[in-house]
């Protein structure tokens, strides 16, 4: 086995004779296999060492970009906070670059600022769009690595792209909506926040092609550009109520639950289903009031763990891994909230 370290280091490690030690690395046998098992043990252990020794006294700025409602963005930035402590003896430093909407020339504007100024990394949820792209390619040619968080962008330089599997995500809705209806009539409205987020796009193309699939009578009824705000969610979802009088069930891939919810009692219209992501406070009150039928969650501060981690390695601070694999998709009721979720 490949290893760094003097066999004295090792056999010191394991409590063994340098000889035993020898012996289990070389594989030339008489050697019980729990005493290869110890030394073993002792390599991974003086592996664990060296990473904390490397990253003892260790600063990392971080910059974090985001486009996204406050009741998102304020999650990432509780999560990441939260996993902090289990990011030492490193020291994580944060600078947020929040904001709800707007031309994606100011997001642009901001990437740059950061690649002017330096950063040790950016972990970055914005629009797929040409203008985004190319920012991200400045970022990377200063040598500032970019983990994309929740939606990505796979044409730019990015690093990483860590999150859900957002077309398993969309197809698991899908499987829900045909369940929880059953043979009840009516129609789906789906709802994006902007069709410029690649996640919003993988989810809705997930559902569409689930539902035609298994329950090709429903008719989906698509709304987009809310950019997850009540007040513009609200005129959409109205609108298309009094266009459709058939939709009875939602699929909210963007937000702005609330306002929909209020669209549908503005018209005195029952929604039978309404399946949403995210566990924000926004969501949680919603599930608890029985409000929503399930939110399809995924653990933020894994998500941010494994985003840290990235931005960690692409510096040598920690040993290479394996690329994370997508997080796991929760399906969340009203009758298994998890007891760590704050009221709403």
């Amino acid at each position: 086995m490949g290893h760094p370290y003097p066999l004295r280091e090792i056999a010191r490690q394991a409590g063994l004779s340098e000889a035993t030690v020898d012996r289990v690395l070389n594989g030339r046998g008489g050697v019980r296999g729990s005493t290869a098992d110890e030394v073993h043990r002792a390599v991974a252990e003086l592996d664990r060492q060296r990473t904390q020794v490397r990253l003892v006294g260790r600063t990392f700025m971080i910059d974090i970009v985001m486009q996204a409602p406050d009741r998102f963005s304020t999650a990432v930035r509780a999560a990441l906070e939260a996993e902090l402590p289990s990011l030492h003896p490193a020291v994580v430093r944060s600078r947020f670059h929040f904001r709800e909407t707007g031309p994606v020339d100011g997001l642009v504007a901001t990437l740059d600022r950061i690649a002017r100024s330096g950063t040790q990394g950016v972990i970055l949820k914005a629009p797929d769009v040409p203008e985004v792209t190319a920012a991200v390619g400045r970022l990377v040619t200063a040598g500032i690595p970019v983990v994309t968080l929740v939606t990505d962008l796979p044409a730019s330089g990015r690093l990483a792209y860590v999150g859900i599997d957002n077309r398993a995500a969309g197809a698991t809705a899908a499987y829900l909506m045909g369940q929880w209806l059953g043979d009840r009539p009516g129609n789906v409205l789906t709802s994006l926040s902007s069709g410029f987020f690649r996640n919003e796009e993988e989810r809705e193309m997930g559902f569409r092609g689930a539902m035609r699939a298994l329950y090709p009578e429903r008719t989906l009824v698509e709304i987009t550009e809310g950019q997850g705000l009540d007040e513009a969610q609200y005129r959409h979802v109205h609108a298309a109520l009094e266009r459709d009088p058939e939709i009875r069930a939602v699929y909210s891939i963007g937000g702005g639950n609330v306002a929909t919810l209020a669209a549908f009692e503005a018209l005195g219209r029952e929604c039978a289903v309404f399946i949403a992501h995210d566990l924000d406070h926004e969501n949680t009150g919603l599930l608890r009031d029985h409000r929503l039928s399930a939110v399809l969650h995924h653990d933020l501060r894994q998500d941010m763990r494994h985003a840290c981690g990235t931005v960690m390695r692409a510096h040598g601070a920690l040993p290479p891994a394996a690329p994370a694999p997508p997080s796991t998709i929760q399906i969340v009721t009203p009758y298994n909230l998890p007891p760590q979720v704050p009221a709403g």
